[in-house]
């Protein structure tokens, strides 16, 4: 694959736009669609791509289409019908679904398409707007090994490491088990802060001494005082987005009947912060949730200096 490949690109959210902008930067012609028009319009004069007037549009004449979607099911109604998609791509042609999906779902899509002559890969990602903008995305890959190396190129302008976890399907799994490691971390680590403030404890100090300490995550990194402590709750992952990763997690913990007590009620609780905060909240409003529970607001104090040398 060579950087003139065509791609179709579906899904212009917070992690596309940022996603097509450095395929284009680095070469590929791009055709770009999103359910609102007016965004594809504007991305695609912005980033020097061209607009689609729908997934069929944006799929003709491509050799790769790429799909950064919120579920498998959107991912399904898009290639579909009439003006699907698939309506679009010619026989020996590559879907790259980079959305969070369901692994049994991204299974019957592949094996579906397959008739058709149409290959695809899974390839979900991790590291949020700021990686997605930088090109360092985390990029897990699931799926034969010859596509994989078809879509390598174009991978490798969006992510630094490429991760192939193995036959169609396995990337989703892996991206919504490590959503839900991630969530457990942000969830316990919400729970300390509360408990050391009620002792005494100043939680901007708490998070200094939790990164230079084993109870280090992403979350006491890049999230606690950025956003929770500053109470400006604003990441760019969706609350929605994390419960439904951690509903295909618990998912494939019984589809394989693993017991997973500890996980299920993490879901519970973050499925819980959702009923309670409404819809379009940012993940890291988990916080105010908990706060809600505790009866308590986490504050940093206005003297604190970071503990660290």
């Amino acid at each position: 694959m060579d950087d003139k490949t065509s791609i179709g690109f579906i899904g212009l959210g917070a992690m596309g736009e940022p996603m097509a902008a450095r395929l284009v930067a680095a070469g590929f012609a791009l055709s770009v669609f999103d359910a609102d028009a007016a965004r594809t319009g504007g991305i695609a004069a912005a980033i020097g791509a061209r607009a689609a007037a729908s997934p069929r549009d944006a799929a003709t004449g491509c050799e790769i289409l790429i799909t950064m979607l919120p579920s498998s099911a959107i991912v399904e109604k898009v290639l579909d019908g009439e003006d699907g998609a698939l309506a679009g791509l010619a026989p020996g042609a590559l879907v790259i679904d980079m959305s969070s999906g369901v692994p049994d779902a991204t299974r019957s899509i592949a094996a579906r398409i397959a008739g058709q002559g149409i290959a695809m890969i899974d390839a979900p990602v991790s590291g949020g707007v700021s990686r997605a903008r930088t090109g360092e995305l985390a990029i897990m890959a699931g799926g034969e090994a010859a596509d994989i190396d078809r879509a390598e190129a174009a991978l490798k302008q969006m992510g630094s490491s490429i991760v192939r976890t193995g036959p169609i399907g396995s990337a989703h799994a892996m991206k919504a088990l490590n959503n839900l490691v991630s969530a457990g971390g942000f969830l316990i680590g919400i729970e300390a802060l509360l408990i050391g403030q009620r002792f005494g404890l100043d939680p901007a100090l708490m998070v200094d001494v939790l990164n230079v300490s084993t109870g280090m995550n992403n979350s006491t990194q890049k999230k606690f005082k950025q956003f929770v402590l500053s109470r400006k709750f604003d990441a760019g992952f969706g609350l929605d987005l994390m419960v439904k990763d951690l509903g295909i997690a618990m998912g494939v913990a019984q589809g394989t009947s693993t017991p997973a007590p500890f996980a299920n009620l993490c879901k519970e609780m973050w499925g819980g912060a959702q009923k309670v905060l409404g819809p379009g909240q940012d993940h890291t409003a988990l916080a105010r949730f908990c706060e809600l529970l505790a009866g308590s607001t986490l504050e940093a104090k206005a003297d604190h200096e970071d503990a660290r040398p």
